[in-house]
């Protein structure tokens, strides 16, 4: 019987899934042959996000997953469960990586004003309309509070440049609850950044 793209992908799935048992455990060998496996979907992932970004901004899709990586690598105390768990904590990681590059950023002009960065369409904000990365870290650090759920799916869609589909896979809900919540948190984030630009 052929193998199929799904049987591959959930192959592929488990493989990554026992490696991150097998790291949590402290076993080394497993974390460095980990990296191959999951570096071109943390690539894709920092590319997607990286190409919505300002212009100007000085960090590679390259760079944005190595530093990503040796965070992860300095996580002494995780214990993975799955490959979406992993890709949960890397999302959290790239987006701590760009606020603290736009805090850099900001420490160099000193005084000049906040780096402007315009929002994604993920979610659903046009170029003509930016707003302060900080701004949004901080909004979404307070959504969070409010609803952890739908503050990892706002930083899967826009930290990490997930689909609708993938978001749902890496926090194991259906499509319908992400679309559900990703508006009710668009909608909650866009009022908090207006808040902030405003004040």
């Amino acid at each position: 019987m052929p193998v199929t793209g799904v049987d591959v992908a959930s192959d592929s799935s488990k493989q990554v899934t026992e490696l991150l048992v097998d790291w949590s455990r402290g076993d080394l060998r497993a974390r460095e042959a980990l990296m191959p496996l999951v570096y071109d979907e943390l690539r894709r992932l920092a590319a997607s996000y990286l190409r919505r970004e300002r212009a100007d901004h000085t960090l590679q899709p390259t760079a944005l997953v190595n530093e990503a990586y040796l965070r992860l690598v300095e996580e002494k105390s995780v214990n993975w469960q799955s490959k979406s768990h992993f890709f949960g904590v890397s999302a959290k990681l790239m987006r701590r990586i760009l606020v603290d590059h736009a805090r850099s950023h900001l420490a160099e002009k000193r005084g000049s004003g906040m780096p402007k960065v315009g929002l994604t369409e993920a979610i659903a904000m046009s170029q003509e309309q930016p707003a302060d990365l900080l701004a949004l870290d901080d909004s979404l650090t307070r959504l969070a509070a409010l609803d952890p759920q739908q503050g990892r799916i706002v930083e899967l869609r826009v930290f990490a440049g997930l689909t609708v589909e993938e978001t749902a896979q890496v926090l194991n809900i259906s499509p319908a609850t992400v679309k559900r919540d990703w508006a009710v948190a668009k909608a909650w984030l866009l009022r908090e950044v207006h808040k902030t630009e405003t004040s």
